[in-house]
Order: C-alpha cells, then structure tokens, then sequence
C-alpha cells in the first residue's frame, strides 16, 4: 500500500483537535506551520512531486481555539457555549492557516458545513460545485463543522465523518485521517499487550467494529468507532481511507514512504 497515496490525484486530508493546539491549550501554530509545508509539498510541483495534487484540508480546532481566547478553563457541555466558542475560535484557526499557506503563496478557503448540505440535494451540489472550483483555482479548502449553528441534534459531532462526506463530493481518491493513533488494532493496545495491528481492511465486518475503542484524548470529539463510521462512508464511494498518527514528523511523507498506518479498501480495489 505504500504507493497509494504516491498515486492519488485528489486528497482529503483530516487533522484532529489534538494535531494544531497545545493539549487544548490555544492553537499551536508551529504545527499549523508545519502542516501548511506538508500539504504545499502535495499541491505543488517539484522533484519529489511531479504530479502535483488537489488537497482538502479538513481541521478540528475551533472550538478548543476559542474556550482559551474566551479564558475558559475547562470545554463547556451547553451546546450553545460550544457554539460560542466555535464563532470565536473558527477565525483565529482560519487565519493561522491563511498565514501559514501564504508563505508557500497558497491561498486558502474556508468553508463551513452541516448535517443538511450532505442531505438536503440541492445543498449537496452547491457545496460540491464550489469545492471542485476552488481546488481548480489551486485554493486549499480549509473545511470544518460549522458548529456555530450546529445542534446537538443534527452536528456531525466528529470531524472523521465530515471529512469522508467531503471525500465522497468531491469523488476524492484518498482520505487521510490523522490523530493521536497510528491505525486499529485487535484492542486497545495502551491496555491490551497482546493487541494486534491491523494494516489493510478490505471488509468492516462485526468483527472490525467490535475493536473500535474510545479516543485517548480529551481534546478532540472523535474516536476509533467514529473512523470506522468514516470508512463505511469512504469506501463505500471508491475512496481508500488511511488512518496514521499525525504527532510523528512529516506524517503524509511517512505515509508515502509505507510508514505503518490502516488502510481501508473499496470492494472493486
């Protein structure tokens, strides 16, 4: 598998709360810097990328951006505190991307969605329709939850499927869901010596979700279960899935080069 992603034209990347602040502590702008390095490598032209590709970035971090620049101390439960929060720390995440993309002379776009644009038809393909022109303009499309309107009812509540969703509009090839695991394993293996890692999934049986456990952080929202909710989504479009860990350096490179992560695979593949 370690040419896939050497392979794909069109790329969905994800990174998690736990990848751009510093343990829920504001933003961490080295690493937006760095991952703007990272997916400009991919876009553009050069001796190790002589097809350059399209990149969607989808990026946690609003609401953890805004309950410091609010002084909060803890993540609030009430979701319109988290909404406030969001309203807030959604610019402060865009611009440091904005920031961290123009010294590569990349523009970027941020684009907001909820449960109903994947829904409602109509929605579906105005979104689509303006994801597919900003990547044709060589716009990075900084995607997120519009938690701001998003209630508890109806929100994603995970960026993992958001990000499939995304993939699956804009007929991408590949998804990359970065975090704080490297791939899935039998159990969990910060509790379980004796868990297996798994490498390539080509079939989410019972089985495969029996092994999704919780997440390790409690910065973020998603876990292993809402990855696997993730794969259905993106497989089921043709699109391969990777879950690697985000925390290493230069992850999407490691990926290239066949560093250890899960790959999901459609049927057909």
């Amino acid at each position: 598998m370690n040419s896939l992603l050497l392979d794909t034209k069109c790329l969905v990347v994800k990174v998690g709360s736990s990848l751009v602040t510093n343990h829920g502590e504001g933003l961490d702008r080295a690493a937006i810097a760095a991952w703007a390095g990272q997916i400009a490598r991919l876009v553009k032209p050069g001796k190790e990328n002589k097809q350059p590709r399209q990149v969607v970035l989808v990026s946690s971090g609003a609401v953890a951006a805004g309950i410091v620049r609010l002084g909060w101390t803890a993540r609030p439960h009430l979701i319109h505190e988290l909404q406030a929060a969001a309203a807030v720390g959604q610019s402060v995440l865009v611009q440091s991307y904005e920031n961290a993309f123009k010294r590569h002379n990349i523009a970027t776009a941020q684009v907001l969605l909820v449960h109903d644009d994947v829904l409602a038809r109509d929605r579906y393909l105005n979104a689509r329709g303006t994801l597919k022109t900003l990547l044709k303009l060589g716009v990075i499309p900084i995607v997120n939850e519009n938690d701001t309107v998003a209630t508890s009812e109806i929100r994603y509540g995970d960026n993992d499927r958001l990000a499939a969703r995304v993939a699956q509009m804009i007929s991408a090839d590949c998804l990359v869901l970065l975090s704080d695991v490297d791939g899935l394993y039998t159990a969990d293996p910060n509790l379980d010596r004796e868990a297996r890692f798994i490498g390539s999934v080509r079939q989410i049986t019972p089985q495969i979700e029996a092994m999704a456990g919780t997440s390790a952080s409690a910065v973020g929202s998603g876990g292993m279960a809402t990855k696997i909710a993730a794969a259905r989504i993106a497989v089921g479009a043709g699109c391969h899935m990777c879950i690697a860990a985000g925390a290493r350096r230069h992850p999407l490179k490691r990926i290239e080069s066949g560093a250890r992560c899960t790959w999901f695979v459609p049927a057909a593949s």
